[in-house]
């Protein structure tokens, strides 16, 4: 389950920049490449434009790059692997935050 999120957060808007995706409309896009946090959170998705989604994307892209950091010195046990569910736990919670911006009752 927690790879589902992983991977679902990961892949989240993936193809838009390559394709050009009309289907799907993109916030401004990065002039340099992404960190592994921007991708995580899908930085460049925000078909709304909303401001908070933006806001959110981006405090989550930063915490999320700080664990990464640290997970390439921890390498393969129970540090990086605690690490590596950080990562996804707060790719859960931005994206539960921007559900719960973009709830509509």
């Amino acid at each position: 389950m927690e790879g589902d999120v992983a991977n679902c957060a990961e892949n989240q808007g993936a193809g838009e920049e390559e394709t050009g995706g009309t289907a799907t409309p993109m916030a401004s896009t990065p002039s340099r490449e992404l960190t592994f946090g921007e991708k995580a959170v899908g930085l460049t998705f925000n078909p709304s434009g909303d401001p908070k989604v933006q806001e959110i994307k981006e405090a989550y892209a930063k915490i999320i790059d700080l664990p990464d950091g640290l997970r390439a010195e921890a390498g393969i046990g129970g540090k990086g692997r605690l690490l590596s569910t950080a990562i996804t736990e707060a790719q859960g919670a931005q994206m539960w935050a921007v559900k719960g911006i973009t709830w509509k009752d």
